[in-house]
């Protein structure tokens, strides 16, 4: 097969775990297949940098800049299908939710969630009719889809009347990195600081989680607060209320980080919390129970799937509830104890090569009718 890749959305530290899941998809795909040939449509913020380095993988670096939204999506509905007909593509997968509609071959698309339907309170409100035109035109014109959870695959049978027949569940995966992580933490003395890796959005719940952080520090002075992530719509919101509350020392916003300090935080972390109120998968639960860190998260689908038994569950929606986890994580140490070893082995169950093998299925499924099989011989006349 020839396989597009439509990476025309990526912004380098632009658009939080939708990155993360790219690069570790087409890692994954160069890992299990050297027979089909990929091509990997980029902008000019992300370049060749993005693509893997085998033989049957190769850029096709678009004229176009992401950060520029309307051109981004204008050359996706006009000038990449022109680009998809040249490079004489079987399929086209599209990782960040939209496609182009006259696609020339068929497209899997990606539905990481469905927020903008369950949550379009947590929407600029200019943003909102772009995201209900491209997501449903995508959800109608892709061949198939890809989500990565139960829950969003519910959700677009429920807001889309997508058939189940259309819809290919494909969980995410996790590094080994992590698990590499969880190993060195047997010899590393913890700091006194719990994380939370998240987007500065206003789902993420972070403003519930520093008022519990006030809560929890008037009895546990020593402990400081890390929220390592990219500055989203409610950055400004989260700064005002941290200073509000006196916390300017003890709680940091890190901004975007690279993988390397990224990997350190877990390293170090006393504990880890994530008090999202709706997510379509939860990434960055998975690496903090494959690092081994003691974790406490929203008692929401699909994060708690996700979690199963290797993490402390609470009422994303109370204070208290969370205030409550964070004492639990830091000062119970019998809990720590199973919860740190309960990690890695629950977050082993999800491989990023699972993820790939899936996708791959996906994209052979919707490119069959296309690949003619050969002709049977007519036989000879008598």
């Amino acid at each position: 097969m020839r396989i597009g890749v439509n990476a025309l959305y990526l912004i380098p530290g632009g658009v939080g775990g939708t990155e993360t899941y790219l690069r570790n998809l087409l890692a994954a795909l160069a890992g299990i297949d050297t027979r089909n040939q990929y091509v990997v449509f980029t902008n000019r913020e992300t370049g060749d940098a993005l693509t893997p380095a085998g033989p049957n993988f190769r850029t096709s670096r678009q004229p176009v800049r992401a950060v520029l939204r309307p051109a981004r999506i204008l050359w996706e509905q006009t000038a990449l299908p022109l680009a998809a007909a040249r490079e004489r593509l079987d399929v086209l997968l599209n990782p960040g939710f939209t496609m182009p509609a006259l696609c020339p071959c068929p497209s899997v698309t990606v539905f990481h969630d469905l927020q903008h339907i369950r949550h379009p309170e947590f929407f600029r409100r200019l943003d909102l009719p772009a995201w209900r035109l491209l997501l449903r035109l995508a959800a109608r014109r892709s061949r198939l889809l890809v989500a990565d959870s139960e829950a969003t695959q519910a959700d677009l049978q429920r807001f889309y009347g997508v058939p189940a027949a259309k819809i290919r569940c494909v969980p995410l995966g996790v590094s080994e990195r992590f698990f590499e992580i969880g190993r060195q933490r047997a010899g590393v003395a913890p700091e006194r600081y719990l994380l939370a890796v998240s987007t500065l959005h206003p789902h993420k719940n972070l403003d519930r989680l520093v008022r519990a952080f006030a809560r929890f520090r008037e009895q546990n002075q020593e402990f400081r607060l890390v929220i390592a992530g990219m500055r989203g719509f409610f950055a400004s919101e989260l700064e005002a209320l941290i200073l509000e509350l006196g916390l300017g020392t003890c709680v940091e916003l890190t901004g975007w980080v690279s993988q390397e300090r990224l990997e350190d935080l877990y390293l170090r972390a006393w504990g880890y919390i994530n008090p999202t109120l709706f997510e379509g998968f939860g990434l960055p639960v998975l690496e903090a129970l494959a690092a081994g860190v003691p974790a406490a998260c929203s008692a929401i689908e699909p994060v708690r799937s996700i979690a199963g038994d290797a993490a402390l569950l609470f009422d994303p929606a109370s204070e208290e509830a969370i205030s409550g986890a964070m004492s639990r994580i830091t000062g119970d140490p019998a809990l720590r104890t199973r919860l740190a070893a309960a990690g890695p082995l629950r977050a082993a169950l999800f491989t990023w090569r699972k993820t790939a093998e899936g996708t791959l299925q996906a994209l052979e499924e919707s490119a069959r009718p296309r690949l003619r099989e050969p002709e049977p011989e007519s036989p000879s006349p008598r």
